[in-house]
């Protein structure tokens, strides 16, 4: 008896389902990866996130999407959501639907035990490959912890990270300072 092996979908199918879909998923190299729900703590990290860069940036060229907002990789042909993105400057999209971005400044993930792998490891290996990407930012969902990655000049990522509650993070690529005890602002921490 013959395998039969998984049909691959286009890009064009891929977008054509998942714009019509109730849920997100990732695509990469012809196939759909459903996305898990969000906890409480990830969505109160996310709301404070995107509420303290909204305010910074605030008559400022730059603009916070929240995960809603696809991004696509193009050297790698990656279409994914993440958790936060900041464009500075024109916004610049996939296709006419303005629902696929390419050109991202920052991305900022928040981690869980399900995804903390991939984000740090092969998704990162992906948003490596956009030239627009000045900051990578990684938040812990269960502890006070943010870490951030900087594209030097020589193409190498210098790390930052904070762990301390009345610390802050500076995001060198926006202008902006991410204080931890707003980051956390009502979020029961289960190691802190």
């Amino acid at each position: 008896m013959a395998l039969q092996t998984k049909p691959r979908l286009s890009r064009e199918d891929y977008l054509a389902i998942e714009r019509r879909a109730e849920y997100k998923s990732e695509y990469l190299n012809g196939e759909m990866f459903a996305m898990v729900g969000a906890s409480k703590a990830h969505n109160l990290i996310v709301a404070n996130t995107i509420a303290e860069l909204r305010q910074q940036l605030t008559k400022r060229p730059c603009k916070v999407y929240p995960s809603d907002m696809r991004v696509k990789v193009s050297a790698t042909g990656l279409y994914t959501y993440p958790d936060i993105a900041v464009v500075c400057g024109e916004d610049r999209f996939d296709d006419d639907q303005k629902d696929t971005l390419l050109n991202p400044t920052v991305i900022i993930e928040v981690l869980s035990d399900s995804t903390e792998g991939y984000d740090r490891g092969k998704k990162f290996e992906h948003y490596r490959q956009l030239d627009s990407l000045a900051e990578y930012v990684l938040i812990a969902q269960n502890r006070y912890h943010i870490e951030s990655y900087r594209r030097q000049s020589d193409n190498h990522w210098l790390l930052t990270e904070t762990s301390a509650p009345e610390s802050s993070i500076r995001l060198n690529a926006i202008d902006c300072e991410l204080t931890l005890a707003e980051i956390y602002d009502k979020v029961e921490l289960k190691n802190a």
